[in-house]
């Protein structure tokens, strides 16, 4: 009847429980929203630079060597990597919980208890052999092995160790992502160093040009034909393209260095094509349709995953206020005298319990994860929308800014052989005196700034192929 009484008690208890536990605050959720347009330019061919591999995209072999050797050095990277590492731990972590934990205990104790308590007056009556009574002070001696299990009736555990799984998952295309950035990085680094050297060049040429005509301008002035002002004039320009020079190999030393940072190595010269850099075609570029972003980007990957890991959080926080059902049980031997510990049965102890527990009251904290939860749910949400954003309109950019940096580029090729011819014009013009010193400076510096813009045209025309060849998803496969 006693133990019939208990049992009830037990059961009233689970269901007053399980009736709390129901009372959970509800959220107001909706999907993501995935939809891209259609297409990017009315095209609605599915070809995608981004499924090429970057050896095969990329064909200047100085770049795919600096490529490789930042993909093994680059320190980003190698943090990326550890991430990964503690991702996969924290799976392993998860995954323990479900596990019953098992463990084992050695002990020693010794414990004086006043002889004028209850516990005291019930020793000295006791008598493990005649005419022996519990020794005094008493000694504890214990060998057991001990196991705890929480049930996971609710799926919290699991919910939590699909989420670390998720997140591993994540971590993976975070790493792809930097990846993709990291090439890009690279190969536009390059092409800046390249730019920097043509240009240099153009700048030696445009001083051995400026100094030939300081010598015609100083011979003219000695036959009075020109001026001290002309002569000086002609000095002046000559003097600025040289400190131009200066400018420019300060400017390819710190592109050199911070290539070199890419390539996790010390400050040294590096090896690349200096020839014509206006002779190099950029990469033809094909776009496939903005749905492939959904498969291609590791940012959008990585940010899908990161919402359905929190999704999963609030399954595990929504758990919380369901109680939890523990199973502890152990079973070793204990006595006062290490000798009576291989006495059987008397040293012999086991005991195998369960409990329920959850919260009644003062669930306030619980509720507060909750809420926290499903605000960071939303906010996955959000950020995997703006990311599909973010992807979409970056490649409609840079497909705008290809076509547009090639009409431009066209243009000022003209524009660049327009005035080199001028510049042998001007210059007959000025021996046969039909054209002034200032004439013959402004067409020469007009050349100049004319011939460096184009090789800027021209690596930002290098840039954008690789930007776009990047941001359609391409570099990490």
């Amino acid at each position: 009847m006693y133990r019939s009484s208990i049992y009830k008690c037990l059961i009233m208890s689970g269901i007053v429980l399980i009736m709390a536990g129901c009372k959970v605050p509800s959220i107001e959720q909706r999907a993501a929203n995935r939809n891209v347009p259609a297409t990017y330019n009315n095209s609605l061919d599915t070809a995608n630079t981004a499924a090429i591999n970057w050896r095969n995209f990329f064909t200047d072999p100085n770049l795919i060597n600096l490529i490789d050797t930042a993909l093994k050095n680059n320190q980003e990277l190698a943090v990326t990597l550890q991430e990964i590492n503690m991702a996969r731990n924290d799976i392993r972590a998860r995954r323990g919980e479900l596990m019953p934990t098992v463990g084992a205990r050695i002990g020693a104790g010794v414990e004086k208890v006043g002889r004028y308590t209850s516990q005291g007056a019930g020793d000295a009556s006791t008598e493990i052999e005649p005419g022996r009574e519990v020794p005094d002070p008493l000694t504890d001696f214990t060998a057991a092995v001990y196991a705890n299990w929480e049930v996971d009736i609710w799926k919290k555990l699991h919910n939590a160790k699909k989420a670390a799984i998720t997140r591993y998952l994540s971590t993976i295309e975070g790493k792809n992502f930097v990846l993709t950035n990291l090439i890009a990085e690279v190969a536009n680094s390059y092409y800046e160093l390249q730019a920097l050297d043509s240009q240099l060049a153009t700048i030696r040429q445009n001083i051995d040009l400026q100094k030939r005509a300081l010598e015609i301008i100083r011979a003219q002035k000695e036959a009075a034909k020109a001026t001290e002002l002309a002569v000086q004039k002609f000095q002046a320009e000559v003097l600025k393209s040289q400190s131009l020079e200066y400018d420019i190999l300060q400017q390819i030393k710190e592109t050199e260095n911070r290539l070199n940072l890419l390539l996790g190595q010390y400050p040294r010269e590096i090896i690349r094509n200096k020839g014509e850099f206006l002779s190099v075609t950029p990469a033809t570029v094909a776009s496939g349709i903005p749905s492939q972003l959904l498969a291609n980007r590791p940012d959008i990957k990585k940010a899908e995953l990161e919402l359905a890991a929190a999704k999963l959080d609030v399954k595990v926080a929504r758990a919380e206020f369901y109680p939890s059902f523990g199973i502890s049980a152990a079973l070793g031997f204990q006595a006062f005298k290490p000798s009576y510990l291989a006495k059987f049965p008397e040293s012999l102890l086991y005991s195998l319990a369960g409990d329920l527990a959850g919260p009644l009251v003062n669930r306030n904290g619980i509720k507060a994860e909750y809420y926290n939860a499903n605000a960071r749910q939303l906010q996955a949400m959000f950020d995997y929308e703006r990311t599909i954003l973010n992807a979409y309109l970056e490649v409609n950019t840079q497909l705008s800014n290809i076509e547009n940096l090639q009409k431009s580029y066209e243009l000022k090729s003209k524009q660049v052989d327009a005035l080199n011819k001028s510049i042998d014009i001007s210059n007959d013009l000025f021996k046969s005196a039909r054209a002034d010193y200032l004439e013959v400076l402004m067409t020469q510096r007009d050349a100049l700034e004319a011939r460096l813009e184009l090789i800027e045209t021209k690596k930002e025309q290098m840039t954008a192929v690789t930007n776009v060849y990047r941001d359609l998803g391409g570099g990490w496969k």
